[in-house]
């Protein structure tokens, strides 16, 4: 059933087109990932059909009550409110009760002995009885945890970039929508993270449209690929993979079809040019149809990006890494680190955000000293520092200015290239290569301060985050470049698929400052992992399955019947059994009103904790007596 249709909507920016009578349908359940090059107008295009961006021509029509959620790819934020305040600002009845059973709490607290408050306190928990708003509450805490959100009465002003990302995504999941759309929802998020959304998204219902350059995540979510191309919008009914073989296939019927046609306006010029008279019916006809073969726009292909980059000489001593430490007021985020970085290392960094992966690299780099430790570079060394953020760049130049900054011409193994030639190399055409930064979208800036990186000629690499903006045809020619790169190469990557492709080893940061090295790419390490995890658990079950033997053995060598001890047990094991499932259900509500008491909430979760492993071990105790129980009356009757 069709929740959505757009009929042929058009987008110019100034003299530019971003597309051009495209229309598209959205399915009730179905998942879209939209790629396309940077600056072809994707997240206009999220925009418009949010309904959040003006069409120039065209029509949206959407179904009845429809609701939608847009995550945006820099989420702006209201000053001086909390992180729940902010995830629970909407519209529905139960984020208003929600809200303002908040603003109530809060009164009470500052109020104390205010009966109006303690009464409407009374009145609002009553409704959110009966409106179930507790599991929307529960469910936003346990959404804020799960994208590493403790602290939810922190002030959104305060938080990082990728920590504002985390809250909107909160905000978006939390509400029910019939169609979900995300702009770049992995950036600034970490591995682990990027694994839980994956599933969560996987498995919700209602439909969803996405931009993501990660791969893997459109390989296993999406259930159609949509491609802005040239301003013409290409439907794919196929995941990732499969999109990449229906692709091809359109682009070979495409070149044979430009091939004929080229065939058909040779022939035809052929004939115009013996001089035919144009005076007859015929005649005319075929002139007119010379003219219609020769107006005819020919379909520009992709842009494809051909990255080639000078190289200084490498000496035998890179980078020697002895003892390094580093803490913060937060704790130590690296501990009693050593390394020798090797020409041909590929490396990939991995960790929960805030871990220090950032901090590694910028010691690695010389940028940022050690509190104890040395970091010895060798003098031939040349590092190209691709960083998380390009704040650097000044967006009042002009492209090709800010890439002249860094070198006017450079030497690779096919000869000198110049700026200008090494721009169109990159997507940037001579009229865009006089265009200010500023009007760049986020991805381009990205690639252009990728080209400047690579300008330097650079022997080491260093790529924090680089996956973060870049497009997907961008980043399997990055990937490639890296393959023929004769030095290092160490990258912080969330992004799975760019870690398999590009590192054979991993740095994992694993807490209290501890760093691990593990052989291979992310997904060996991934199997790794999991492998001990799972052998863990097998050990826990054999022991398990060991006591339960012994006591089968018991059982068969005493006689039939309940020790005193045992029948007391048997007697009250119910009661014990509901008076605990009792206090898992006060503390869950305790839960729900520990709001903005992030150390109570964590103390009440311990409590149910235990207090359900009581439970699994009374329940225990109810099969066994019972089933003893049983054989005894057994036994008696036989």
């Amino acid at each position: 059933m069709s929740i959505l249709v757009a009929e042929k909507i058009s987008k110019r920016y100034s003299e530019k087109t971003l597309f051009e009578e495209i229309s598209i349908g959205i399915n009730e359940g179905e998942k879209i990932g939209l790629i396309g090059v940077n600056g072809t107008g994707k997240s206009t295009f999220l925009k418009i059909i949010a309904g959040l961006e003006p069409l120039d021509a065209g029509k949206i029509i959407y179904g009845s009550n429809m609701k939608i959620g847009y995550l945006a790819q820099a989420p702006t934020f209201e000053a001086g409110i909390t992180v729940l305040e902010h995830v629970f600002k909407g519209d529905t009845p139960e984020m208003q009760l929600i809200r303002r059973y908040e603003e109530v709490l809060q009164l009470v607290d500052d109020n104390p002995g205010e009966s109006k408050y303690e009464k409407e306190m009374i009145s609002l928990i009553h409704r959110m009885d009966v409106m179930a708003a507790w599991s929307i509450e529960a469910e936003a805490k346990s959404i804020l945890t799960k994208l590493g959100i403790t602290d939810f009465t922190a002030d959104v002003g305060e938080l990082s970039g990728g920590q504002r990302k985390r809250v909107a995504m909160a905000s978006v999941l939390i509400k029910p929508v019939d169609l979900l759309i995300l702009d770049e929802p992995t950036n600034h998020i970490d591995n682990e993270t990027v694994d839980w959304l994956e599933k969560y998204i996987a498995n919700r219902k209602g439909a969803l449209l996405m931009v993501t350059h990660d791969r893997y995540l459109l390989d296993r979510v999406a259930t159609r690929i949509i491609e802005l191309d040239d301003g013409k919008l290409f439907s794919y009914q196929a995941n990732y993979s499969k999109y990449l073989e229906m692709k091809i296939e359109r682009e070979t019927i495409e070149e044979t079809t430009e091939r004929k046609r080229q065939s058909l306006i040779r022939t035809e010029l052929e004939w115009i040019r013996r001089g035919a008279r144009a005076r007859t019916t015929k005649q005319k006809a075929r002139i007119d149809r010379f003219e219609d073969l020769t107006s005819e726009k020919k379909r520009q292909v992709d842009g494809s990006i051909e990255m080639q980059g000078a190289f200084s000489r490498l000496g035998k001593k890179i980078i020697e890494i002895e003892n390094v430490s580093k803490s913060y007021p937060c704790g130590e985020i690296i501990k009693d680190f050593s390394y020798v970085l090797l020409r041909n290392d590929r490396i990939g960094i991995i960790g929960p955000n805030g871990a220090g992966k950032s901090t590694l690299m910028k010691i690695a780099s010389g940028k940022l000293a050690p509190d104890t430790g040395n970091v010895a570079i060798g003098e031939t060394v040349k590092i190209g520092y691709f960083s998380q953020e390009n704040d650097e760049m000044n967006h009042e130049l002009r492209v090709i200015e800010y890439i002249k900054e860094q070198a006017e011409v450079v030497d690779t193994k096919k000869g000198s290239i110049t700026a200008s030639q090494m721009l169109e190399r990159f997507l940037f055409p001579p009229a865009m290569q006089w265009s200010l930064i500023s009007k760049l979208s986020g991805g381009e800036k990205r690639r252009l301060y990728l080209l400047r990186i690579l300008m330097g000629a650079p022997n080491v690499l260093m790529l924090d985050e680089p996956t973060n903006d870049l497009d997907i045809q961008t980043l399997t020619i990055l990937e490639g470049y890296l393959d023929d790169f004769p030095g290092a190469v160490v990258v912080v990557s969330h992004d799975r698929y760019f870690l398999d492709r590009v590192v054979d080893s991993i740095f994992s940061f694993e807490g209290s400052g501890v760093i691990k090295e593990y052989a291979g790419n992310y997904t060996d390490y991934s199997r790794f992992v999991r492998g001990q995890e799972a052998l863990a658990g097998k050990d826990a079950l054999e022991k398990k399955e060991v006591s339960v033997e012994e006591k089968e053995n018991r059982k068969q060598t005493r006689t039939l019947k309940f020790t005193y001890k045992e029948q007391r047990e048997f007697e009250s094991i119910d009661d014990v059994i509901a008076e605990l499932e009792e206090k898992i259900g006060i503390t869950e509500k305790m839960m729900a009103e520990s709001f903005s008491d992030y150390e109570r909430l964590q103390r009440l979760s311990n409590e149910k904790e235990e207090l359900e492993e009581k439970l699994e071990h009374a329940t225990e105790r109810w099969i066994y007596l019972n089933e003893l129980h049983e054989e005894i009356i057994e036994s008696k009757n036989g």
